[in-house]
């Protein structure tokens, strides 16, 4: 009877055992599908090949073209701006200044009268010529009328002539110094100083004005004489302004000076502005030229930031319909936010620009700027200039 009692208790200790394990496995057995399913949504965030319970996800990427255009190594050298000459106007006879006729940033003409000095003096003095000059020459014709008549000896009629060449002089030296006295521009521009006013008293050579001649302003920069072989008179160069912001003057190289700097090794390199820019300037500018050095014709040019940097190499993801290859170049130079490249790649060619930070070799992609349309193809030239 004992061991007939104890058979069912036996029993349900065995089938409860057994359903202890049975839901054990069940939870490993599920925890593993979770982990699956989770593995393979990560893979899909990341663009990869399928897997876990659902397909790869497309990841969005921005993309342009790469195509043929014009790009430089450029050089930018801060300046200033000057007029392409100065000129000072002195006064050439000392005296007290009775008026000044033209202030700064007046323009002036050439030969214009920009200041007088008291002449009072030298008049009187030229008065005073004039009398010597007229008895002078009075006495030289009759001593011409005593010589035809062989009244007057050799010495005589010489000493006469002599007389009056010197009276002549005179007059002649004293109507110069007189007209001295009202100061003219030795040239055409724009009075960019005056040093003196009304009732200063001057010496011989006094510095009174200064006129720049402004119908052609050049800024004076120094160049490398490593950089300064490529440069060329004639050579176009953009002039950007401190004043103007952003905006591009055209400008030329008007000449390269013959000699460097001992010491610091740099050329003088004048650039001119073009005529109808350089009304819009003023002397002291601060500019800033750009010289494009050694210029590439048909180069095959692509977005900076097409470029990725993968094991120790550059490279860019090229697009394969609605998948992308990664791709090795040779870059070579870059300018304005553009990059030359020597190998790897055509003309024509599309790459990612935006978002190939999410892409792996073989991953979806979906072009978002061709579906936003905002985006164009880039032209076939562009102006650019960079660093080797």
């Amino acid at each position: 009877m004992q061991n007939h009692e104890r058979s069912p208790t036996l029993s349900r200790g065995i089938r409860g055992s057994v359903a202890l394990r049975r839901t054990a496995l069940l939870g490993m057995a599920l925890a593993s599908a979770l982990l699956l399913w989770g593995c393979g949504g990560e893979a899909d965030a990341a663009g990869g090949a399928p897997g876990g319970f659902r397909g790869a996800r497309a990841v969005p990427v921005e993309t342009d073209t790469a195509a043929l255009g014009r790009i430089a190594r450029t050089i930018v050298i801060p300046g200033t701006v000057e007029a392409i000459r100065t000129v000072g106007v002195n006064a050439q006879v000392p005296g007290a200044v009775l008026q000044v006729t033209a202030e700064e940033g007046d323009r002036v003409e050439e030969g214009q009268v920009v200041a007088r000095l008291d002449d009072r003096e030298l008049q009187a003095q030229l008065r005073s010529a004039e009398a010597a000059f007229t008895v002078a020459e009075a006495a030289f014709a009759r001593a011409e009328q005593l010589r035809e008549r062989q009244v007057v000896t050799q010495p005589e009629y010489e000493a006469e002539q002599t007389a009056f060449a010197a009276a002549r002089a005179q007059l002649e030296q004293l109507r110069t110094r007189v007209g001295f006295t009202e100061v003219r521009s030795p040239i055409g521009g724009i009075v960019t100083s005056k040093v003196v006013q009304s009732g200063d008293v001057v010496g011989n050579q006094a510095r009174l004005l200064d006129v720049a001649e402004v119908d052609t302003m050049v800024v004076r920069v120094r160049v490398s004489e490593l950089d300064v072989v490529e440069i060329r008179p004639g050579d176009p160069v953009d002039v950007r302004l401190d004043a103007f912001g952003s905006e591009v003057f055209s400008a030329r190289v008007r000449r390269v000076f013959p000699s460097a700097d001992p010491t610091t090794r740099l050329i003088p390199v004048e650039v001119a502005l073009d005529r109808s820019d350089a009304r819009r300037t003023r002397p002291g500018f601060l500019a800033r030229v750009s010289f494009q050095l050694a210029p590439k014709e048909g180069a095959v040019l692509i977005p900076a930031a097409a470029i990725v940097s993968r094991g120790g190499g550059e490279g860019v993801y090229l697009v394969a319909d609605s998948t992308v290859v990664l791709r090795s170049i040779t870059p070579g130079l870059s300018a304005s936010g553009r990059v030359e490249v020597l190998d790897g790649l055509v003309a024509g060619d599309r790459v990612v620009t935006a978002g190939s930070n999410l892409l792996r070799d073989g991953g979806l992609i979906r072009d978002v700027s061709r579906e936003g349309g905002t985006r164009s193809a880039p032209s076939g030239t562009t102006r650019t200039g960079g660093d080797r």
